[in-house]
C-alpha cells in the first residue's frame, strides 16, 4: 500500500464510522473526551482497524521514498 491509498481509506473510514459516531457521542457526554477517546482506541473494531492503517502508514514512512 502507499501512502496516499492509506490515507485515503483512513478518511473513508472516519467519515463512514466515526462522524456522528453515537457511542461515541455519549461517551464523550457521560464522561468526558478522555473516555470517548479510550473507548475508540481499546473497544471500537474501526479503532482497531483505524490504529492497523496508522501503523502500516508509519511504516511507509521509514522506508525508501523511490518506491
Amino acid at each position: 500500500m502507499n501512502k496516499l491509498s492509506i490515507i485515503n481509506e483512513i478518511d473513508e473510514m472516519l467519515n463512514t464510522y466515526c462522524e456522528g459516531c453515537f457511542v461515541r457521542t455519549q461517551f464523550r457526554k457521560e464522561q468526558g473526551k478522555t473516555a470517548a477517546h479510550r473507548f475508540c482506541i481499546s473497544n471500537c473494531t474501526i479503532g482497531t482497524q483505524l490504529q492497523f492503517l496508522g501503523n502500516e502508514l508509519n511504516k511507509t514512512g521509514t522506508t525508501n521514498k523511490n518506491q
